[in-house]
């Protein structure tokens, strides 16, 4: 777990279940362009959230790669979901600028909508076939490029569903934020 202060915001990084983040304002979805409930992260936020989800989701699709939207949290103990379209790894291009585009716009909303702790999955990582180094590399490189203009969002946290991915994400932030410490 990694637990560290950046220009005045929080990063955190947990293994854990995005669904289950109750001190959380908002939550990230890793969705797919219809906004429906489907596997991975998706499945997990549509089935806790329960069918109202969905159905406010819809007013929305499709999402284009790179694009976020928010609805409320419904059944969820968070406020607020933000739901974004990561790239399919070798299909959608540029991959890289779509998937910074995620967070970047994520963090766009959380401070737009006063959101004030904002957690988020390793989007695109899943069925869409993104590298876990490569993505989180990505994740980090586009927090550190918005943190500086943060104004609302005072925690982040990044939610990895395996040791392994954690652990991944872990070697990944030292390597963006803190240049030279392992």
């Amino acid at each position: 777990m990694i637990k560290e202060e950046v220009s005045g915001i929080t990063i955190e990084c947990v293994k854990g279940n995005i669904a289950h983040q109750p001190d959380m304002v908002a939550i990230v979805n890793a969705a797919n362009a219809m906004l429906r409930r489907g596997g991975g992260v998706a499945g997990a936020i549509h089935r806790v959230a329960g069918p109202g989800l969905e159905e406010e989701c819809s007013h929305f699709a499709p999402l284009k790669p790179g694009e976020a939207v928010i609805t409320g949290g419904h059944r969820l103990p968070n406020s607020y979901v933000i739901h974004c379209l990561g790239p399919v790894f070798g299909v959608d291009k540029p991959e890289e600028k779509l998937l910074a585009d995620c967070y970047r716009n994520a963090l766009k909303l959380a401070e737009e909508y006063k959101i004030e702790s904002i957690a988020f999955p390793a989007i695109s990582t899943g069925v869409f076939g993104y590298p876990i180094r490569q993505a989180a590399e990505v994740a980090f490189r586009a927090i550190k490029e918005k943190v500086s203009e943060l104004k609302k969002v005072k925690l982040i946290r990044f939610v990895l569903f395996s040791n392994e991915d954690l652990g991944i994400h872990e070697k990944v932030f030292y390597q963006v934020f803190k240049e030279g410490r392992k």
